[in-house]
């Protein structure tokens, strides 16, 4: 991956006027069922599809091996490593597939109500309804400032992105990997939105 990608902030790549940040619940409804991403059950709850994943994922998950986590993980078939250029390969590619959606919803929020432990997190998300999942998982960040905090984590979460096991290291076209040093989580293939529940609770 080039250096001005690599440098670039994951939102750069994506048109300005195609963000949707912090929707509210009813907003992020209505935006699910314009989009035919969820369909209206009765009395009133969405219905989605989660496609082949009706859960976690658990052979598709990576953890970027390098120094500032590398003695603190015990590596093995659970804690799989990731090279650190397959991911920036990884980044690249997904971002590029996020760049060509019509609509992108951001949430600002955190993981944890203690204001000493909380973890401020911001989820992009390509479908309407994960970004609903998160805003009903996570507690919503009232601050704008919530990515200049440096334990920010940032999740980007695109199920119709398909990863290259030759390309990325992956084990299949689905991935979700995790990476310390850039604090992000990458998450393709899978629209099962439990997906960011688990890489931010793991940790």
């Amino acid at each position: 991956m080039s250096t001005q990608v690599e440098r670039a902030h994951p939102l750069e790549v994506i048109a300005a006027d195609r963000i949707h940040w912090n929707l509210s619940p009813a907003a992020l409804y209505e935006e699910a069922v314009r989009g035919q991403e969820a369909m209206i059950a009765a009395e009133g709850p969405l219905a989605c599809l989660t496609g082949q994943h009706t859960g976690r994922s658990p052979n598709d998950k990576f953890v970027v091996r390098e120094p500032s986590c590398d003695a603190d993980i015990a590596w093995g078939p659970i804690n799989r490593p990731m090279d650190a250029a397959q991911f920036e390969l990884l980044q690249a590619d997904l971002l590029a597939s996020m760049a060509a959606r019509q609509d992108v919803y951001v949430l600002d929020c955190y993981a944890g109500a203690d204001p000493a432990f909380r973890l401020p997190i911001r989820v992009v998300n390509e479908l309407a309804w994960h970004n609903l999942f998160a805003r009903h998982l996570f507690i919503r960040n009232l601050s704008p400032s919530v990515t200049a905090d440096p334990s920010a984590f940032t999740v980007i979460d695109s199920p119709s992105f398909k990863a290259d096991p030759k390309r990325h290291g992956t084990n299949s076209e689905t991935v979700i990997a995790l990476n310390f040093a850039k604090r992000l989580v990458l998450i393709g293939g899978s629209s099962y939105a439990g997906e960011m529940k688990k890489s931010i609770f793991r940790h």
